[in-house]
């Protein structure tokens, strides 16, 4: 049931912008909870990225006094990489196109890491 209202979420995610090409529900260990991803794209790869690039920037924004880190933002030649936490358990990552309106995203991702943190 948990997973069924989490790729529902992650569908109204994904349709919320034409920008946004794939997401997942990470939890803070690397394990996939749920995932909109196209078929050439590994979804245990992608949880442990987001696991390791999450807890690094959780270090670095520590260690260099920035406080709680709220977003982790990567940018290379064919889009984006965006992550947010959904509460203390999650991630939300988003994989966006090059061109995309990052503002816009970044709304609708907070507002679908507020609803993933609740079910979570």
């Amino acid at each position: 049931m948990r997973a069924d209202v989490l790729d529902s979420l992650l569908g109204e995610l994904n349709s919320s912008s034409a920008d946004i090409e794939a997401s997942g529900v990470v939890s803070t260990d690397g394990l996939m909870m749920a995932a909109k991803l196209p078929a050439d794209i590994d979804e245990d790869r992608v949880g442990a990225m987001s696991a390791a690039m999450l807890s690094l920037g959780d270090r670095t924004a520590a260690e260099l006094g920035r406080g709680t880190l709220e977003q982790v933002l990567i940018k290379g030649e064919h889009g984006y990489v965006l992550m947010i936490h959904a509460g203390n358990e999650a991630v939300v990552t988003v994989i966006a196109k090059p061109n995309a309106k990052l503002g816009l995203i970044f709304l609708d991702i907070k507002r679908a890491a507020e609803e993933i943190a609740k079910v979570l």
